[in-house]
């Protein structure tokens, strides 16, 4: 059993990683400012090995005082996505990079770090190349320029580890709609019809409850695997948007799509991405895009993103 504090542990990843890691046995603090209001975390508070503290990831103090006695620490805070991160650049630089900063100043050399950073730092990737872990990382945006950043800091020290993570699906209790996949869905199901920028741009995904497995498959393996990037993607979804349509259009015949001839992308990633390095390591990922689209059929049946609207 580990003691675990995971920072932002109440956002769409740590709302679905938190309860796998209890249900483990492990102890779990989670340390979240709940700037969404979100309550995805109440079915854990049940749970006596379930600690949850309200407060800023970058409280040098207070994280000084949650990981004096942790032997994992999970920095899940942090603003995601490029939209986000421009909306609030002073924001995004002193809570995806200075926190982590930060944490490794206030820890012990014996405690452990898992990072979640993006493989978007890949930028634009050459033709028909896999990048790797020893691919140069070429951010295009702030978010992914911080999140490199924020991973050079962690993997300074010996006992880190950092996942770089494809594009993110699937249901989480702290639902996220603007992610790729979820919001292709999201569309379909609601408008039945997208238009697309830039096509044949391409990228890679991976399962949120795959990304939750991966941090259990590190823990489990964390001498073997320490100091070191691993990227973390189902290897058989390196897409592009217009070939992700067309698996959506599989699930929902009704669903249109067209690539408009004109117009950008404000995210310029275009890259395939290999995960041969952490599958070596004895990791496969269990939730493949088909499952995920079927999962995430059934959560908008049941969320409905109207709020605002008087119809």
């Amino acid at each position: 059993m580990a003691n675990i504090l995971v920072t932002g542990g109440a956002g769409y990843l740590g709302s679905v990683m938190v309860p796998e890691l209890l249900k483990a046995g492990h102890k779990v603090t989670v340390l979240d400012n709940f700037m969404y209001q979100q309550n995805s975390l109440c079915d854990c508070c049940a749970n006596e090995n379930f600690q949850v503290v309200r407060g800023d990831c970058r409280d040098r103090e207070l994280l000084k005082e949650l990981t004096a006695d942790k032997d994992y620490i999970f920095p899940l805070a942090a603003l995601v996505g490029a939209p986000l991160c421009d909306r609030d650049i002073i924001a995004s630089e002193t809570i995806n990079r200075d926190a982590i900063k930060t944490l490794t100043e206030v820890i012990s050399d014996e405690q452990r770090i898992i990072i979640p950073i993006t493989n978007s730092g890949y930028g634009v990737g050459e033709k028909g190349k896999f990048c790797t872990e020893e691919t140069p990382l070429r951010p295009i945006s702030l978010y992914g320029r911080v999140k490199v950043e924020a991973e050079k800091v962690a993997l300074s020290r010996q006992n880190s580890v950092s996942l770089r993570l494809a594009t993110v699906f699937g249901t989480s209790p702290r639902m996220r709609i603007d992610l790729l996949v979820n919001d292709f869905v999201h569309r379909a199901i609601v408008d039945r019809t997208v238009v697309i920028f830039e096509g044949h741009f391409k990228r890679n995904y991976v399962h949120i409850r795959d990304v939750a497995r991966a941090f259990m498959h590190v823990m489990d393996n964390f001498e073997d695997m320490k100091g070191e990037a691993y990227n973390v993607g189902l290897s058989e979804a390196n897409l592009s948007k217009l070939e992700l349509c067309a698996k959506i259009k599989e699930h929902l015949p009704r669903f249109m799509y067209l690539e408009a001839p004109l117009g950008e992308d404000p995210d310029k990633r275009d890259y395939i991405v290999s995960n041969d390095k952490i599958e070596s390591t004895g990791f496969k990922t269990a939730h493949d895009l088909d499952m995920g689209i079927e999962e995430l059929k059934k959560a908008f049946t049941i969320l409905n993103n109207s709020k605002y609207s008087n119809v």
